[in-house]
């Protein structure tokens, strides 16, 4: 079945009439929920419908690996902007997420990340529920991946990870001498290398090493590299893959007891009251800001799978939340939820810009000039009929994972304090950093003329927390967003560690072959800045790296988060959550893996029932 745009054919109008015409309603055809209307549509006497408020991905852009930023300033994602914030100088943060089917992994920079193994054994010690230790929970990162052998990589083993899901999952990426570098100047730097960051033996070290071309400015071929690359979510074609186009495939679309919704905003979840706890019973929507409002109902559950900042949004507005917070709002109150848009966390990052002194960078990408424009039709050809080249580089092409704690990269002498262990696990890393062929400011929309590089340098698990809460009792008003960035100082003294780290591997051979270090509008000399003067810049260029998580998290009691350790939203029948607000403490790494999972365990989980 072709995807649906009028509601009149799924949902009524009349609010009386709650006759149930499925028995799951998924609001959210992000990232996790795109894998639950596959899998749970699976079984052909259950139905389906799944809403999505944005589109589909007939958007050149989610699929060709290096446009994805070209995005984030469109009707694709939700234009989020954050509160004012005192630990950045009182500037207000861009957030961009996903609003098309697939969500944020239609938008993101296709990095395969699972996190730490510890990562997972913490939220089993947090929700005292063992079937979310990686032990269990491993096999669902397993389940949706399909990691096949390759000659390039023969130290991966590929009896650790999953060969059949619907997740390509490979180094199909285009990546530069740079990158390459980079693992070479960090293993000098004594960061182990670590052949495979997602086989569960856990994600310490600095990756990857394959086989690719480089080629010159004249696009004439160079010679045959040792390359360094990320794992991604980009396919044997170079065509990123999200979850749209994993799980919602043509036959999956096929199915009579799928349907699936684009362009509806669900503004609130119904309830039957009248028992001794709320139970959701279906959805109020519409198509446009004072449009004609529908009605779907459900004789299972309703599942909120709208984001770590949407989900709590909704949750508010249907009167799930903080009590004296909603009828500061004149909202109903169903269920007072204390920890609802709560414990909001995000991974901070901090660019550091360099001069590519060598002119190999694919500055043409910007497209200015008759040189540039030529040059990209050529990678263009290159791409359509090769799949290769720098249309698809997915950014983040080489990444280090490490610990501010580790006293070979932050000597006692050097570093006396002692910060606190934000770690999940002694072989759980707090900081990453990674490289990108092109250096950018203000999300991608900021090119420079010249040719750069960059590194970036990530804190992964910060103590700041934040929140979600209503402006208004509006659905299409955003709600506010405060993650409170740098409230906690240990978060700024342990990017200011990832940092020096960093600038210690721009200064280390054979990367700093690349820099020019003279320049001064670039971060060559970034390393003879104070401590004080680093700790401006940080609060001046700190941004976020899109992976909100935390407003609806799993706890054991209702006192602690928002759901159990099914999902299930705390006091309330039939209302589950899935997506990254139910992560109850921060993941490693990249977040998109973790949601992936989650949806497939939650899946399993109610095919099972």
């Amino acid at each position: 079945m072709a995807l649906i745009t009028d509601l009149a054919k799924v949902a009524t109008t009349d609010a009386t009439n709650r006759r149930a015409d499925y028995d799951f309603i998924i609001v959210g055809g992000g990232t996790a929920g795109c894998v639950l209307a596959s899998r749970l549509s699976e079984t052909k006497a259950t139905k389906v419908l799944l809403l999505e408020a944005g589109g589909s991905k007939a958007v050149l852009f989610t699929q060709t690996p290096v446009a994805y930023g070209q995005l984030f300033k469109t009707e694709h994602a939700f234009q989020i902007f954050t509160e004012p914030q005192e630990g950045l100088g009182g500037k207000s943060k861009f957030w961009p997420r996903g609003k098309l089917l697939g969500g944020s992994s239609s938008i993101n920079a296709q990095i395969a990340h699972y996190g730490s193994p510890e990562d997972y054994d913490e939220w089993a010690n947090i929700t005292k529920d063992k079937t979310w230790s990686w032990n269990e929970f491993g096999r669902y990162f397993r389940k949706f991946e399909r990691v096949l052998a390759d000659p390039s990589y023969p130290q991966v083993d590929t009896a650790l990870r999953g060969s059949d899901g619907p997740v390509r999952v490979g180094y199909f990426n285009y990546s530069s001498r740079f990158g390459q570098d980079f693992v070479k100047s960090c293993q000098a730097l004594d960061v182990p290398f670590c052949p495979d960051f997602d086989n569960g033996k856990g994600s310490l070290g600095v990756n990857r090493v394959s086989n690719f071309f480089i080629f010159d400015e004249d696009m004439c071929l160079l010679t045959f590299y040792n390359l360094v690359k990320a794992v991604t979510y980009i396919d044997e074609k170079a065509t990123r893959v999200s979850t749209e186009t994993a799980y919602l495939t043509p036959q999956v679309l096929a199915r009579s007891n799928l349907k699936v919704v684009t362009g509806v905003k669900v503004t609130k979840i119904l309830f039957d009251t009248t028992a001794i706890q709320p139970k959701a019973v279906g959805v109020q929507m519409q198509s446009t800001l004072g449009g004609t409002t529908y009605y779907a109902f459900t004789n299972k559950d309703v599942i909120l799978a709208a984001g770590a900042i949407h989900t709590p949004h909704i949750l508010m507005l249907s009167g799930i939340g903080p009590a004296s917070h909603l009828r500061e709002h004149d909202v109903a109150v169903v269920k007072d939820l204390e920890n609802v848009g709560a414990h909001l966390q995000d991974h901070p990052v901090f660019d550091i810009h360099l001069k590519d002194k060598l002119q190999l960078a694919p500055v043409f990408l910007m497209r200015k000039g008759f040189t540039q424009n030529f040059r990209y039709f050529l990678t263009t050809l290159q791409y359509l009929i090769f799949h290769t080249g720098p249309l698809a580089i997915n950014w983040g092409e080489a990444a280090a994972f490490i610990r501010t704690d580790d006293p070979k990269l932050f000597p006692r002498n050097e570093y006396p304090d002692r910060l606190p262990d934000t770690t999940s696990g002694p072989d759980s890393p707090d900081i990453e950093i990674f490289s990108t062929p092109l250096s950018y400011k203000d999300h991608g929309g900021f090119l420079f003329s010249e040719h750069t590089r960059a590194l970036h340098v990530c804190l992964l698990r910060p103590s700041s927390e934040g929140f979600i809460r209503l402006k208004s009792s509006d659905p299409w008003n955003d709600p506010s967003v405060d993650p409170k960035y740098l409230q906690a100082d240990q978060d700024i003294e342990r990017i200011l560690r990832g940092i020096r780290f960093a600038l210690q591997i721009q200064k280390t051979e054979p990367i700093a072959s690349h820099i020019d270090f003279e320049d001064p509008a670039f971060d060559g000399k970034l390393n003879e800045y104070s401590n004080d003067q680093l700790k401006q810049e940080i609060s001046e260029r700190l941004e976020t790296l899109y992976h909100p998580m935390g407003t609806c998290r799993m706890s054991a009691s209702e006192d602690e988060g928002v759901v159990n350790s099914e999902l299930r939203v705390h006091g309330v029948n039939g209302l589950r959550i899935c997506d990254a607000s139910v992560f109850p403490s921060m993941v490693s790494g990249h977040s998109a893996a973790a949601v992936i999972a989650t949806a497939e365990k939650l899946a399993d989980v109610l095919q099972n029932q």
